[in-house]
């Protein structure tokens, strides 16, 4: 399948400071609210990163502390940014060139800290609507009037635990509140981005 070069309209409005993004694989919820830990998935790691990189995003950060876990990351995002994918599709080379595994959300606000010279503003996600959220629209506000880097965290299993929500700074309402709920995460941070930041193109 080919890929598409898919062109945005110029927008005039300032530019935001960098934004990244964080798909947690640990510590989130199992179904019935134990913390556990899930496994990466090939389709998560090409689609969210393919995204990312159309809506300009700095950094796609895969969280798992299981070593063997990141290195299938690294050997995913390698044969494409490195290897004969690069050759044959230089569009997913550039998205895949934003993987970076890492083994704590810790380590990844830590990373975004080192390269902006500032704390990032920590946003989450959730299906439910049962803590305090911002619109999409007050969000998209707060991103552009603040200087600091922002840090969309994404939960896999049945979604982040309190401790993680606890610590955001910004918590987005659900994509689409109601009885069913429950996009695959790749589907929830195409949407998110798009409400977010879908005028400004890479």
């Amino acid at each position: 399948m080919n890929e598409l070069e898919i062109k945005h309209p110029q927008s005039s409005a300032p530019a935001r400071p960098k934004s990244y993004v964080a798909l947690v694989h640990h510590p989130v919820k199992a179904k019935d609210g134990s913390v556990i830990t899930t496994s990466i998935t090939n389709l998560d790691v090409h689609d969210i990163a393919r995204t990312a990189r159309t809506y300009a995003l700095a950094r796609y950060y895969i969280v798992t502390p299981v070593e063997a876990q990141r290195a299938l990351v690294e050997h995913i995002a390698g044969y494409w940014r490195d290897g004969e994918g690069k050759e044959r599709v230089p569009q997913r080379s550039e998205a895949l060139s934003l993987v970076h595994p890492i083994a704590s959300l810790d380590e990844a606000i830590a990373d975004v800290r080192a390269r902006e010279g500032k704390e990032p503003l920590l946003v989450t996600t959730a299906a439910k609507a049962s803590r305090s959220k911002k619109s999409f629209d007050e969000a998209r506000a707060e991103l552009r009037a603040t200087d600091r880097p922002a840090l969309l965290v994404f939960g896999t299993g049945y979604g982040l635990i309190d401790a993680v929500l606890e610590r955001a700074e910004l918590h987005l309402a659900p994509v689409r509140p109601g009885v069913y709920n429950h996009l695959p995460v790749r589907g929830a941070a195409a949407i998110v981005f798009d409400r977010l930041f879908g005028d400004e193109g890479a």
